[in-house]
C-alpha cells in the first residue's frame, strides 16, 4: 500500500499502527514526535492502536521552543559584548 510520510511516497506491505510506522521509518526522537494523519493530530496514547491506511498522508512533527537567538544577537549588538544575553 502507498502512503505519504513527510511529503515522500512510501510503500508498505501492510497496514501499520502509528507506533509501528515510527519504528519502520526510523523516526528521530520518537518520544517527542507528534503525528498527524490527514491533517488530524493523533493522541500519543492512540499510537499503538491507530492504523495507517492506504492513501493516508502522515506527518512527523517536532515542536521546537525558541526565540532566544534574536534576543542574544540584539543584546550583543546593544552592548558590543560577545557574552551578553
Amino acid at each position: 500500500m502507498k502512503i505519504r510520510v513527510n511529503g515522500q511516497d512510501v510503500l508498505l506491505e501492510k497496514e501499520l499502527t502509528v507506533q509501528e510506522l515510527l519504528v519502520a521509518q526510523r523516526a528521530e526522537m520518537p518520544e517527542y514526535v507528534t503525528v498527524g494523519i490527514n491533517e488530524e493530530l493523533i493522541e500519543r496514547e492512540d499510537f499503538a492502536d491507530r492504523k495507517v491506511r492506504a492513501g493516508d498522508s502522515v506527518e512527523f512533527l517536532y515542536f521546537m521552543g525558541g526565540g532566544s537567538f534574536g534576543k542574544v544577537k540584539a543584546a550583543k549588538a546593544a552592548t558590543g559584548k560577545e557574552g551578553a544575553a
